[in-house]
């Protein structure tokens, strides 16, 4: 069967970790079903073209490296989509390693799923490499990064909780949903208005737990805090579209908080500035 799997990754500046994951989709036990890997170069200014050619002469993978301008994840990826020669999109991160059986997770579930408005999302955990500390691991299950623990393996995932990180989608469907909205310039918020744009078009995006990328990246409290100020400056244009208008409408109906969290809250209060 000819592969139909077109691998797309954003990357900026992050050239040695991008390295780690090609390597990983070369050690698949699917690497056969892989059609070509699209690095896109995001304005990068530590020579990852050079990099990923070097890496690309010795590969028994088709790699390809576009250049992009530096606009952003939401573009580059949608460039990645407008060249990819094949029928189905996986959608990975320059820092995401995927563990042996992503592919053939990936693929099986999409095969068993055939209709173009069903997707796969895979999992998210820490490499053991970067010693996760349980701060990190509550961070990736219940925390402002991701909420894997809120979700339901074989279910659908609901908008909010929709990462274009290791999921694969058909990319006919893609096209015509929209892609990303490429005015989202900073970080996140982007893969959550297109899952809402998506989902309202009939798009079910179903959660394997299965198909596993290890987050190669080290988080310490005071870079979590970086990074939930760059997603608040990115939720002030997140407001003027309907996914967060919809997010907005769900807090105004949220339950008041109960003692106990208003009593955890009142704590993180008093012991950020010491964590931070």
């Amino acid at each position: 069967m000819t592969p139909q799997l077109s691998i797309i990754i954003s990357t900026f500046n992050r050239k040695d970790i991008l390295l780690r994951a090609l390597k990983g989709f070369e050690q698949q036990t699917a690497q056969a079903e892989i059609l070509e890997i699209l690095v896109i170069d995001d304005g990068s200014t530590d020579e990852t073209a050079a990099a990923v050619a070097d890496f690309a002469l010795a590969s028994p993978i088709t790699i390809r490296c576009l250049a992009n301008p530096r606009k952003g994840p939401g573009s580059a990826r949608n460039y990645g989509i407008k060249e990819a020669k094949g029928a189905l999109i996986l959608l990975g991160d320059d820092d995401i390693i995927p563990s042996p059986v992503l592919v053939a997770e990936h693929v099986a579930w999409n095969r068993k799923y055939p209709a173009d408005n069903f997707a796969m999302m895979g999992h998210v955990s820490w490499s053991p490499e970067v010693h996760p500390t349980p701060f990190m691991e509550w961070l990736g299950l219940d925390g402002v990064l991701f909420g894997f623990r809120r979700l339901t393996p074989g279910k659908e995932v609901s908008f909010q909780f929709s990462y274009f990180c290791n999921t694969s989608v058909k990319r006919d469907f893609l096209i015509r949903g929209g892609m990303f909205n490429e005015n989202f310039r900073g970080y996140g918020s982007e893969d959550t208005e297109l899952g809402y744009r998506l989902i309202n078009r009939g798009f079910h995006l179903l959660y394997n737990p299965d198909a596993i990328g290890y987050h190669y990246k080290h988080f310490s409290y005071a870079a979590a805090c970086r990074r939930l100020e760059l997603m608040y400056a990115t939720k002030v244009f997140l407001d003027t579209t309907e996914a967060g208008q919809a997010l907005n409408e769900q807090a105004s109906r949220a339950k008041p908080p109960t003692l106990k969290r208003r009593l955890m809250l009142a704590t993180a209060k008093v012991i950020n500035p010491f964590l931070t």
